[in-house]
């Protein structure tokens, strides 16, 4: 099963590192955070990764790029018959692909972007800059058990994220974006999508959290996988700082590789 990474907004500027990189290629202990993320999937046996790129794209496919080359043993033959043998490696059996979603598109015009690399297969979708501890498979047997459209995992924290109403069977009744004075299940990403989301987003200017959650909210078919262990996302630098210091201190709780 093919996973969907949101890496390509604008996103916020949390330090002056994100105003010449991408926020989901900010280092955490000396990785981006895109790379940490990714582990968490590969850990569970989930390799192939989409990712969708816009803000400075470019950073992301030299990144890939020099990861594989500097992690490797190779041998560049400089004669007339120029070639470059790979000896060995030592990255992780990832199959990744970048594409450029563009650079204001909105997130459900991102997914709709990426449409032809993951066929009428589901899928999984993420947000490219919060880390977390659920785990992957139970995530996937909940979705391929209910039988529904989409699952998204939500968590109890105090942020202002994406308000979800879930009822006592954990179908998620409504979907609204956040509110000042809201406190409640919110929206953490680590989706499983049916392909039949596509076509609920018209196109670029399509906010996912918008317009399509709302209305596979309404036909019930966005059900909720609650999470009760650990989860935050990198919107601050005090956020940043919290998880550098967890990496630091061999205590972050998404480190299960």
């Amino acid at each position: 099963m093919k996973v969907v990474l949101l890496a390509g907004g604008l996103g916020t500027r949390i330090s002056e590192e994100s105003e010449y990189k991408p926020k989901p290629m900010i280092e955490i202990g000396g990785m981006p955070i895109l790379w940490h993320i990714m582990k968490e999937y590969s850990y569970y046996g989930f390799n192939e990764f989409i990712i969708c790129a816009g803000y400075k794209q470019q950073i992301i496919k030299e990144w890939f790029r020099n990861y594989f080359l500097y992690t490797s043993d190779i041998t560049f033959d400089l004669t007339e018959e120029y070639k470059m043998v790979v000896h060995d490696k030592h990255t992780e059996p990832w199959k990744v692909t970048v594409v450029d979603t563009g650079l204001n598109t909105l997130t459900g015009g991102r997914i709709k972007r990426v449409q032809k690399y993951i066929g009428d297969h589901p899928f999984m979708m993420t947000y490219g800059d919060g880390v977390c501890d659920v785990d992957i498979r139970k995530l996937l047997e909940y979705h391929e058990a209910h039988g529904k459209m989409a699952t998204l995992t939500s968590v109890m924290v105090e942020q202002q994220k994406g308000i979800l109403d879930v009822s006592g069977d954990n179908a998620v009744r409504s979907f609204r974006e956040k509110s000042s004075s809201d406190g409640a299940l919110i929206n953490a990403g680590y989706m499983v999508l049916n392909p039949e989301v596509f076509d609920y987003i018209d196109g670029d200017q399509t906010s996912f959290e918008r317009e399509p959650l709302e209305a596979i909210a309404r036909q019930g078919e966005l059900m909720s996988y609650r999470h009760t262990g650990y989860w935050q996302c990198m919107d601050t630098k005090k956020e940043k700082e919290a998880l550098e210091k967890l990496w630091a201190e061999g205590k972050a709780p998404w480190k299960k590789w």
